[in-house]
């Protein structure tokens, strides 16, 4: 089977990575641009293994097409894709294009889609393998994987340690359900459909009036990005690991009630978030404890303000 990747960042490389250790022909990889200073290791991988590299600048140019065409593919896989392939293309190999998304679609369409679920409060999500189409993650489905969101889960945490290695083995799965003629091809259901933007710094700006577990799914849906924000002294502060104190505190939302080697405390409406790890503008990411020390942060000093 000439198998045409198309993909980005470490999920991206470990599929191909497993596609070649299965003895996969992978015919040709496509890849974002480089960004300077930044590595791509799909792309360095692919050139390893001495498989040809495309990295258009835009993959709906009509000499994108009659480039991959030349490659002759008999199935495209999607594996982290943040662009939509034109329909020449998805529907060129004679056994079509699948691709991974990271939620139980139609719920959380969308390219923040496990961002949405942790936000949400959600304690459950998944992956599904489908066919894409010219909609935003709208085609049929070939099979899904449900996982837990623990409540201490972030979305570092629910993407790498289960999202990231249980969809490497769904694409593997697909596949082989695709070679045994066995594939499904399930359409969504419109009427459960939810899709939300990307989730940007706008959307993770902190309200200290909101209850303690609100603020607490924020922080954790938006770590490692974008990273919850809000302010102390009028300049940005984002905030990472952190823990949920629930019950009454005592104090005024966004005032710091508590230091200690583990952190600073912060008030919301009906409980308190303990603060963990911060980072300013143009900063590294530090423990909020060497911050704290680093400011001369004090109890009643407060944020949002």
């Amino acid at each position: 089977m000439r198998i045409v990747l198309f993909g980005q960042a470490a999920f991206g490389e470990k599929v191909l990575e497993t596609l070649v250790k299965r003895g996969e022909k992978v015919v040709g990889v496509y890849t974002s641009p480089d960004t300077p200073g930044k590595t791509n290791p799909l792309k360095q991988l692919a050139l390893q293994l001495n498989i040809p590299v495309f990295q258009p600048e835009r993959i709906r140019a009509p000499e994108v097409y009659d480039q991959y065409i030349k490659l002759k593919p008999e199935l495209n896989i999607l594996a982290f894709v943040t662009d939509i392939l034109p329909e020449s293309i998805l529907k060129y190999p004679k056994l079509g294009s699948i691709q991974y998304h990271p939620s139980l679609l139609p719920k959380h369409r969308g390219g923040s889609a496990i961002n949405w679920a942790v936000i949400n409060g959600e304690t459950k999500t998944g992956l599904t393998i489908f066919w894409p189409d010219r909609g935003i993650d709208t085609g049929p489905i070939l099979l899904q994987k449900e996982v837990e969101i623990s409540p201490d889960d972030t979305l570092g945490s629910l993407y790498f340690n289960k999202l990231f290695p249980l969809g490497i083995e769904a694409i593997m799965e697909s596949i082989e359900l695709i070679k045994q003629g066995k594939a499904s091809k399930i359409p969504q259901d419109e009427t459960q459909a939810t899709y939300e933007g990307l989730c940007t710094e706008k959307d993770a700006v902190i309200d200290w009036h909101q209850p303690a577990g609100k603020i607490y799914n924020l922080i954790r849906g938006t770590n490692p990005q974008p990273g919850a924000a809000t302010s102390l002294a009028n300049r940005q502060l984002k905030i990472f690991d952190s823990e949920l104190r629930a019950g009454a505190t005592g104090g005024s939302p966004g005032e710091i009630i508590d230091i200690t080697e583990q952190g600073f405390t912060v008030v919301a409406t009906d409980g308190a978030i303990l603060i963990k790890r911060v980072q300013l503008p143009g900063s590294p990411k530090i423990g909020a404890v060497e911050f704290a020390s680093q400011i001369g942060l004090k109890v009643g000093d407060k944020l949002g303000e």
